[in-house]
């Protein structure tokens, strides 16, 4: 047992399967950093780290079980989520449109408004997925021995682990995306064609969030 950690290689393990997966949040990393460069990516990871952030705290003390046990709560949750998500998505499509319409070149085209704050929005779209929180909370606790005397030391270095494969992921996403960048700019269609891509998958990510569990 390290640090109060049942089975850290276990842990570590599944921790890159979850983050290799593909969600929204990566997906607007991705996005943000081919229409705006490594900076704007990067102002986008922040807000996923803070918002993730928040999220493992929330599950350390426990407020997800909270949120987990009243269901009323959760739905609401959930629908607001699945609600920005489209409302992204739709902006998106709408900025696509656009471009396709007016010739202007990629770089000229204007963003939906809250596409031009990727801190802000990259943050709304973690802290509104209630997936994720019960993701952390359902994850995170199979790992911390009960009996250990510094739970939340084991916390902290799970979280810290998190995080840093995250950094890793997102940091491929944002210089991979940043490439995209200078084709984007050439190719007034690739560029509409991408957007609009993104908003469809945002739309369904959406549709998803909100079907989750509605059965």
């Amino acid at each position: 047992m390290f640090y109060g950690i049942t089975d850290l290689t276990t842990f570590v393990l599944g921790t890159l399967f979850v983050v290799l997966l593909p969600g929204p949040n990566s997906l607007y990393v991705m996005t943000v950093a081919s229409r705006w460069g490594v900076a704007a990516g990067y102002r986008g990871a922040c807000g996923i780290f803070v918002g993730d952030t928040v999220l493992m705290l929330l599950s350390a003390t426990g407020v997800a079980s909270l949120l987990q046990a009243t269901p009323a709560l959760f739905l609401a949750l959930k629908y607001a989520g699945a609600t920005y998500l489209g409302w992204l998505g739709v902006g998106l499509i709408r900025a696509a449109v656009r471009r396709w319409r007016s010739g202007a070149p990629a770089d000229e085209a204007s963003p939906p408004a809250d596409a031009s704050h990727p801190f802000r929005v990259a943050l709304v779209i973690s802290l509104m997925n209630p997936k994720a929180i019960l993701f952390f909370v359902s994850f995170f606790i199979q790992f911390v021995s009960p009996g250990y005397a510094h739970p939340a030391l084991s916390f902290l270095i799970l979280g810290v682990i998190v995080q840093a494969f995250s950094a890793l992921y997102l940091s491929a996403l944002i210089f991979g995306g940043s490439r995209l960048a200078d084709a984007f700019r050439r190719r007034q269609r690739l560029a509409s064609g991408a957007t609009g891509g993104v908003g469809v998958l945002f739309i369904g990510f959406a549709a998803r969030l909100a079907g989750a569990g509605s059965a």
